[in-house]
């Protein structure tokens, strides 16, 4: 049975990708984009089963405009994929507070407006599935990305609390949580700080680490997509990638040995 689905940020990168395979197989989907121009091919080719969204959502009343347009439209809305973001590349003492901010605005405030915004509209069918596109790097952190981990990490434990506290209206929350894929995340969608030198050799040695095999294709993401959309117990974290799994799985190793080795002093500091 075909599904509607909601997509945040589908001219380009994941949100487009998805969106195609979604109407390919004979869904609806309601696609947001800023430059509403973005979306021409897709009702070009789907016609009607696509309806296209201007919307910035950063704007929160611009984003329960649409969102309750989209219900309107379809009659329902089964999914929500909640993908609007951008990748902000510097150190931390070289961001600016109006790149701080903006990060947060987007990644974080932009997805929570349009998740507060889902959320009647679901509870009210009995049912959904909110999707949010986090990152891997809302579990685990590289160096230059420090705005960017912090947001993830703030998507993560918004989402993870959502999850408790819809699961009785029969609202289902998963996290995609991809490692590095070679969409425009790191190319024209992203945004540099100004550099100082004294970082030079931590962004070398980043640049450095990353091989070509590190980057996955983003076409490989769209069956594991699917799979995850039309599962009945869908995860609440769901890795995109080869490098994601290793990666997290060293990394919270190592934070378990850590607690471990703190736990009578961690104890002790409870008073009683």
């Amino acid at each position: 049975m075909s599904k509607t689905i909601l997509i945040t940020g589908a001219s380009r990168g994941f949100g487009k990708l998805w969106a195609k395979a979604l109407l390919e197989r004979g869904d609806k989907v309601a696609a947001t984009a800023r430059n509403i121009e973005d979306l021409n091919d897709l009702v070009q080719t789907y016609g009607d089963a696509v309806l296209p969204i201007r919307l910035d959502v950063n704007d929160r009343e611009a984003v329960f405009t649409a969102v309750n347009h989209a219900n309107k439209h379809f009659g329902r809305i089964d999914v929500l994929i909640n993908n609007a973001g951008f990748g902000l590349f510097g150190a931390i003492e070289e961001t600016t507070e109006q790149q701080a901010r903006a990060q947060m605005e987007t990644n974080f405030f932009g997805l929570l407006w349009v998740t507060q915004a889902i959320i009647p509209i679901m509870r009210e069918q009995g049912s959904g599935h909110i999707i949010q596109v986090s990152s891997f790097l809302g579990l685990v952190t590289l160096p230059v990305l420090g705005i960017y981990n912090a947001s993830k990490y703030a998507v993560n434990g918004l989402s993870e609390t959502l999850a408790s506290e819809v699961k009785s209206f029969g609202i289902k929350v998963s996290l995609i949580e991809p490692n590095g894929f070679s969409t425009d995340w790191s190319g024209a969608s992203a945004v540099q700080t100004e550099p100082n030198e004294v970082y030079a050799p931590i962004k070398q040695a980043f640049a450095e680490g990353a091989t070509p095999d590190s980057w996955g294709k983003p076409e490989a993401t769209t069956n594991a997509v699917l799979q995850l959309i039309d599962a009945e117990n869908p995860p609440l974290h769901f890795l995109l990638g080869k490098i994601a799994y290793p990666g997290v799985k060293q990394v919270y190793s190592e934070r378990l040995a850590e607690f471990e080795a703190w736990k009578e002093v961690s104890t002790e500091a409870h008073g009683h």
